[in-house]
């Protein structure tokens, strides 16, 4: 389902008529996050995924693209580089990309899906993740073997048990320069938890289970794109779920929406306002790609919306970061 058939078919208001203040629907003046998409190609196929990743696609930034973007960070003097994907250890770019990134950037964030750790030919990047001290974000839709493994396929959840251990083991969740955080998905058509509630009981459950340890829990609220839609549409829940983003909509959370700080990079270069937004291929305003952003200028811009972006929104918020309220 593409944004205009998810705004066509929903009878609800247009994201920007929901927002008071119009310059929340700007961009700041320096943004500090650059989110670099190093390809879609995943060795996992979850059913909430908004960008569809799979062992089936064949997207994947080149180097030119890559460098591309560590030129722009330095030109721009963007402060964290949040690499994503996919899996973006199966870029073959991706450690070199990691080894630059940590020269020029304050923090590196990889978001990884935990198994890739523990399969044969990527053993080794738990060890060069703290060698470079990036950032891991993982995504662990819940705490118990059921739940998650129904999101996200049988077995998962014990490789990602072992990789959480395996970073445990290497300081990870121990060291303040070593930032282990989860991320956490609804499995169905509902908003997440309170963050604060569902960390303290990720991290009672998950050290008394597994004696794992970790910072932080971000819980997000399943965006209606990509595969999350098709299950939506598909179970007769899409309405209702688009009705419920809508009616909890937070004025509070819209100063501190992860588009106003961030560049979106996808594979191919082409730059979107966010990770959700380069889903549905709704780029950002002005400027076509990464190698014309460096050869320019970077100025404040209008943030492109739509209905979906309710799920940024809902209640406490969601971002990348977790709750935004």
């Amino acid at each position: 389902m593409n944004i205009e058939e998810l705004n066509s078919k929903v009878n609800i208001a247009m994201f920007e008529d929901s927002v008071e203040e119009k310059d929340f629907l700007k961009t700041l003046e320096n943004p500090f996050t650059l989110q670099v998409n190093v390809g879609k190609i995943c060795n996992l196929r979850c059913k909430h995924c908004h960008v569809e990743a799979g062992p089936d696609r064949k997207e994947e930034m080149s180097k030119e693209v890559l460098q591309a973007c560590l030129d722009v960070f330095k030109k721009y003097n963007f402060k964290i580089m949040d690499i994503t994907g996919g899996a973006p250890e199966m870029n073959p770019h991706f450690e070199w990309f990691v080894e630059e990134s940590s020269k020029i950037a304050d923090k590196v964030i990889v978001r990884t899906n935990l198994v890739i750790l523990t399969t044969k030919k990527y053993a080794h990047i738990a060890e060069f993740y703290k060698n470079n001290k990036v950032a891991v974000v993982s995504s662990l839709p819940f705490y118990t073997k059921k739940n998650a493994d129904i999101q996200r396929g049988e077995g998962v959840f014990d490789k990602s048990i072992e990789a959480l251990q395996m970073l445990n083991k290497l300081g990870y969740g121990k060291s303040p320069d070593l930032n282990l955080d989860l991320v956490f998905n609804p499995a169905g058509a509902y908003l997440p938890p309170d963050q604060d509630s569902m960390t303290k009981l990720y991290k009672e459950r998950l050290y008394s289970d597994y004696q794992i340890v970790f910072d932080n829990l971000y819980t997000i609220t399943n965006n209606p794109i990509g595969r999350f839609a098709d299950f939506l549409e598909e179970s007769g829940n899409l309405e209702d779920y688009m009705n419920t983003l809508y009616y909890s909509f937070n004025p509070a959370t819209v100063e501190n929406m992860m588009c106003r700080n961030q560049i979106s990079v996808a594979w191919d270069g082409s730059l979107y306002d966010c990770d959700f937004n380069q889903a549905v291929d709704m780029k950002i305003e002005g400027i076509n790609d990464i190698f014309e952003l460096r050869d320019n200028s970077l100025d404040i811009r209008r943030i492109k919306t739509g209905k979906h972006c309710y799920a940024c929104t809902a209640g406490a918020g969601s971002s990348c970061g977790g709750a935004t309220e």
